[in-house]
């Protein structure tokens, strides 16, 4: 999985998988996107207004957390 960021949008992309197919996007909301595959599956998802989706805290930063290897990493969002 990866997360990337856009700070100039304000658009994050969580990528669950690497785009092996076509994939179909569907707009969940105004800020949700999702890209499906045709069996199914889900390949990434789109989030517009980032900041507010990812709950960043009042301080711009995003804290993601890997709980089995209790790391976390901070990343810095656009206010």
């Amino acid at each position: 999985m990866k997360i990337t960021y856009n700070p100039r949008y304000n658009i994050a992309y969580i990528c669950l998988q690497e785009k092996t197919t076509q994939v179909e996007t569907i707009q969940v909301s105004e800020e949700m996107n999702v890209d499906v595959a045709p069996d199914g599956s889900i390949y990434g998802i789109e989030l517009l207004n980032a900041n507010r989706q990812l709950a960043a805290d009042r301080q711009g930063k995003l804290i993601v957390v890997n709980e089995a290897l209790g790391e976390s990493t901070e990343i810095k969002l656009a206010l």
